[in-house]
């Protein structure tokens, strides 16, 4: 079966640089090794990517019968989401942007 899954998460509100650390651990990964790499990780993105791909997991449960042991990720995608502006009062009057990024991640999951 040389389908693919994919399972999407938009506008989450970490910057898609720290994301993409995350991304990269699991990035062509079996299933079941993704999700412990994940479990044992410190970072913020690690429980939401960790949901995610149970999430896409299930979906092919639901549509197709696969053999969860034959799954890899394929793909991880973190994409750049709207960015909210801001401001910070600084001296003499001015004001400072704080830029709060979103990411849309992206991930697809195959059968080998």
């Amino acid at each position: 079966m040389s389908d693919r899954f994919t399972a999407r998460l938009r506008n989450y509100q970490v910057a898609p640089r720290k994301v993409r650390l995350v991304a990269g651990l699991v990035r062509g990964k079996q299933v079941f090794d993704a999700l412990d790499v994940l479990r044992f990780s410190d970072k913020k993105a690690a429980p939401v990517m960790h949901k995610l791909i149970r999430s896409a997991v299930s979906n092919i449960k639901e549509s197709v019968t696969a053999d969860e042991g034959s799954l890899y990720v394929k793909e991880v995608r973190v994409d750049e989401g709207r960015t909210m502006r801001r401001f910070v009062p600084r001296a003499r009057g001015r004001a400072s942007i704080i830029r709060r990024r979103k990411s849309h991640i992206t991930l697809t999951l195959q059968e080998r």
